[in-house]
């Protein structure tokens, strides 16, 4: 996509947003290694918006994820009720302006800049560790107080994974996977049959961001969530489908820009401390802490396996797509034990 001019159509949709303010610049704030593009928009009073462009999934799932967002972001009670940033409104609708011609169908969405205060450190200490978790439970609870005033979802685990294997099916699936038909079957098997013996269709639905990296959100002085951006991978589900990335922010390696997605953080001692503090807050029940797994193993089909290839840029993909067959995947079973953490958290 490295010839389409994205800028001009940013431009665009704020000319269809409201062509009476006149925008001085257009500079690409992109993080750079996914395919979403995000853009910071300067007027010619000095005002700025923050504009998200997208040209993966469906246009309707586009609408619908940044629909409840912006309706998350405006009834979250305190103290998050400026956590999440909020979306330019046109009328009483949500504005998004969609961009079609021969070679691309591209949504744009504007959001008001959010403040950003201190981030984490790259290894967090004990105390932040204890703190995050008390402050993950408390957002989490605070978005499970308010989950049924929510537009409803049409997206859930099961259809996601249905999904990747019907593609399995078509001459796309049957080259894309070539080698890994029969593992990706059996991986998808077992997630529909863990997923049905945890009972894991009644575990209350939450909004979820799934992807939680220090450079995603930024805290007060005192370590209390301050401010979340980036919303490429939320959707409404279990709160377990956040807690792999926690544990990578929480590991002893430590966050970090190389890319890799192995289960080890989800089995650390960090982890478990991050887990206590979290339970004592918001507590945890014993099925949801054994479906861990298979949120992990819905992460790596759906986000790696799936669609990594349009989430994140070709060299990282690769490589990721294929840790994900030789490493990933093969770990779950083998490296992943539920009982340790049940113990831990005393139960």
């Amino acid at each position: 996509m490295a010839f389409i001019d994205f800028t001009s159509i940013v431009r665009g949709a704020w000319e269809a947003y409201d062509n009476t303010r006149e925008i001085s610049g257009i500079v690409d704030i992109s993080a750079k290694v996914s395919t979403n593009y995000v853009f910071k928009i300067t007027f010619k009073d000095r005002t700025i918006i923050i504009a998200k462009l997208s040209y993966f999934g469906k246009f309707e799932h586009f609408v619908e994820d940044h629909t409840i967002i912006n309706s998350l972001s405006n009834n979250l009670p305190a103290p998050f009720e400026n956590l999440l940033a909020r979306s330019l409104m046109k009328g009483n609708s949500l504005f998004v302006y969609r961009f079609q011609n021969d070679l691309l169908d591209a949504w744009v969405v504007f959001y008001r800049p959010i403040s950003i205060k201190k981030r984490f450190p790259r290894r967090l200490d004990e105390e932040q560790i204890v703190k995050f978790g008390e402050q993950v439970a408390m957002f989490h609870k605070a978005c499970h107080s308010i989950r049924n005033t929510l537009p409803v979802s049409s997206k859930t685990l099961k259809t996601d994974v249905d999904h990747l294997l019907r593609l399995l099916e078509t001459d796309y699936g049957r080259y894309e996977y070539r080698m890994h038909i029969d593992q990706i079957k059996e991986q998808g098997d077992l997630f529909v049959k863990h997923s049905q013996d945890l009972k894991a269709d009644e575990f209350d639905k939450i909004p979820v961001f799934v992807d939680w990296n220090i450079g995603n959100f930024s805290v007060s002085s005192s370590y209390k969530l301050y401010s979340r951006w980036d919303y490429d991978w939320f959707r409404m589900g279990s709160r377990m489908l956040d807690f792999y990335f926690l544990s990578r922010v929480v590991s002893n390696i430590g966050d970090r820009t190389v890319f890799s997605y192995n289960i080890g953080p989800l089995m650390e001692e960090r982890f478990f401390l991050f887990l206590r503090s979290y339970h004592e807050v918001y507590p945890l029940r014993e099925a949801e802490i054994r479906f861990l797994k298979e949120a992990y193993r819905f992460f790596i089909l759906n986000y790696v396996v799936k669609d990594g290839r349009y989430f994140f840029h070709e060299i990282f993909a690769s490589k990721l797509q294929k840790e994900a067959f030789q490493l990933y995947l093969p770990s779950i079973e083998k490296d992943f034990n539920a009982d340790v953490i049940l113990k831990a958290l005393n139960f």
